[in-house]
This record gives structure tokens, C-alpha cells and sequence, in this order.
């Protein structure tokens, strides 16, 4: 097997090549996604390879920019959007919900919407106010998106194309601050190794199950290697997919640890790591050992970028977390 090691943002962008090499109806359309590939290159050179009526600039407005997607997907395009910071995708929110969402159970199946929402999402990269933002619960919470998270460049890889094909609209989340991270990819591969709406064990243990996405997966597979350290071994469960979630996993690696600690960087309150516990708890009641933990961002608002290390989840914070639940 013939691999290239690649960036996650490279990865990206070649999984966004390789699908519209496949199927001429896929465009992209964003603000600066063109001439500039990007403000973060995701769709470098695409512009330029495949023309300026299938990668459009587009103005700045982001419910004009949902508008139109939508539009073409009625026509029988397959759109890809880019929103330049997670942050920005508020004005967008209208479109999202109240028409992406619901036109395929309104029309009771009759019309279809395959458009993808990519978001660059999280913190850690030093931004100003709206550009550091954890929104999946909004997406996850509306019946009728998909919302998924990629945390390496494999996955980038293969999930963007895997989006793509599929019917159904998918809020596509992109961990910013990772995107320059490296793995190795083969390219050459028939297909995926995953479903796009299942869960992965990323790491084996039987102590605890560290369940997390995007960003925070590097963050638990850091805190579960300081674990053994002590003795400890930790299970880290990518869930790839926030909704739908893949919950047979889940109970599976719980059912066999008896604990659960939940890492996300968006904040507790009402948060996914709150419908995770839940569902957990109703399945695994007698086979957990001690309540289903959460470490996440504070609630409050994301603070200023001088201070973001203090909001975001870190590996002392999971190790603590690890710490308490193990403790009972």
C-alpha cells in the first residue's frame, strides 16, 4: 500500500478535488474560496483547474450564500459552501434551519438537498471575537442535518467525499487549529475504511472510555498515553458523528470500562456531551462503575484570544476529569 503523509487541510483539499473529478454537478461557493483557495487553502487551485462556474466567490453574505446553495441542490447540483470561521454562520442560521433542514420531510421525500456546510470550528489559533466558536449543538439539535467532525487526514479525506454523496444535507466541521497536523493517507484506496456516521476506536483500554471529536481527539489520545504512564488504560472513542451518533459504540466500549468521561470544547451546558451521558446512562446503567463525566469549555462566552488556554479543555484538565471519575 502506497501512502503520502498530507496535512488535514491538504487532505482536504484533495478529497474536495477527487470528488469533483467524479461528478461535474459538485461546486464550491464561499467567500474567498477562488482566487485566494481559502482563508485557510482548503480549496487552493481548485479555481484554477476547474474554472470559475464551478469554484465561485461569492459576496459576503452568508444567508445569500445558503440561499443559493439551496437553489442549486434543487436543480440537481451538489454544492459544497464553504463558511470562512464558525463564528459567522449566524446569518446563515435561518437557511440552515428553517429551509436545508426540513424541505425534504416537508416535501415527504419528494426533493432532495445534498449540500455540505463546511465550517472551520473551535479555538487555539489566537482570533479575534466570532471566529473561535463550538456551535454543533444548534446543528445537531435540528432534525434533518447530518453533522459530522474529522480529527485526522485520512478521515478528511474520505469524509469530505463521503459527505458529498450524501442526499441528506451535512454540516461538515473542520478542526482549524489541527489543520496543519500530518498523517498518512492512500490515496490509491478504493474506499473508505468507516461508514460517515460511525464511531472509531482510535485507541484500546479498559479502565475508562474517553469519548471526544474534532479538535479534542489529538487532546484525549495525549491524555490517555500520560494515563499509562500511571497504569491506567484509557479507550478513546472518536465519534466521528454528532448526529446522527453512533451510540452501539459507545455502550459497547462503556459496557466493557464501566466509566465514561465526555471531551468537547463547546461548553456543558445543553451541550453534546450532555445527550451523550444521557443516552449512555438509560443503556449501560448497571454496568457503569461511577456518573458519566463531562469536561468541556466554561460557561461563559469564548473569552479574548489571550486567554482561550484557560476556556479550552486541555490534558490536564481530561487527566482530572479521568481522575474523578476513576476515583469512585
Amino acid at each position: 500500500m502506497a501512502t503520502t503523509k498530507m496535512t488535514i487541510a491538504k487532505a482536504l483539499n484533495a478529497g474536495l478535488r477527487r470528488a469533483m473529478e467524479n461528478d461535474p454537478k459538485v461546486l464550491i461557493q464561499g467567500e474567498d474560496v477562488g482566487k485566494l483557495g481559502g482563508v485557510f487553502r482548503i480549496t487552493e487551485h481548485l479555481q484554477k483547474d476547474f474554472g470559475e462556474d464551478r469554484v465561485i466567490d461569492t459576496p459576503l453574505a452568508e444567508s445569500g450564500i445558503m440561499g443559493t446553495a439551496i437553489g442549486m441542490a434543487l436543480r440537481g447540483y451538489r454544492p459544497v459552501v464553504e463558511i470562512q470561521f464558525d463564528g459567522f454562520v449566524y446569518p446563515a442560521f435561518d437557511q440552515i434551519v428553517s429551509q436545508l433542514a426540513k424541505l425534504r420531510s416537508r416535501s415527504r421525500g419528494a426533493i432532495r438537498l445534498p449540500v455540505v456546510v463546511r465550517i472551520p470550528m473551535g479555538g487555539g489559533i489566537g482570533a479575534v471575537e466570532h471566529h473561535s466558536e463550538s456551535n454543533e449543538a444548534y446543528f445537531a439539535h435540528t432534525l434533518g442535518l447530518k453533522v459530522v467532525f474529522c480529527s485526522n487526514p485520512t478521515d478528511a479525506y474520505w469524509m469530505i467525499q463521503q459527505a458529498i454523496a450524501c442526499d441528506d444535507p451535512v454540516i461538515f466541521y473542520e478542526p482549524k487549529r489541527r489543520y496543519h497536523e500530518k498523517g498518512e493517507i492512500d490515496l490509491d484506496a478504493s474506499g473508505p475504511a468507516s461508514d460517515l456516521f460511525s464511531a472509531r476506536t482510535v485507541r484500546e483500554g479498559s479502565d475508562l472510555t474517553l469519548a471526544c471529536y474534532g479538535p479534542m481527539v489529538r487532546t484525549c489520545l495525549d491524555a490517555a498515553a500520560a494515563a499509562e504512564q500511571e497504569g491506567r488504560l484509557l479507550e478513546v472513542i472518536d465519534l466521528r458523528s454528532v448526529s446522527p451518533l453512533d451510540i452501539n459504540a459507545l455502550t459497547t466500549s462503556v459496557t466493557k470500562t464501566g466509566r465514561l468521561v465526555v471531551v468537547h470544547e463547546a461548553s456543558g451546558f445543553v451541550g453534546m456531551g450532555a445527550e451523550i451521558a444521557a443516552a449512555v446512562t438509560e443503556r449501560c446503567f448497571y454496568a457503569l462503575e461511577a456518573p458519566v463525566l463531562r469536561v468541556t469549555g466554561w460557561n461563559a462566552p469564548y473569552p479574548p484570544s489571550k486567554i482561550e488556554e484557560l476556556f479550552l479543555p486541555d490534558l490536564d484538565r481530561v487527566l482530572d476529569g479521568v481522575d474523578r471519575a476513576l476515583a469512585y
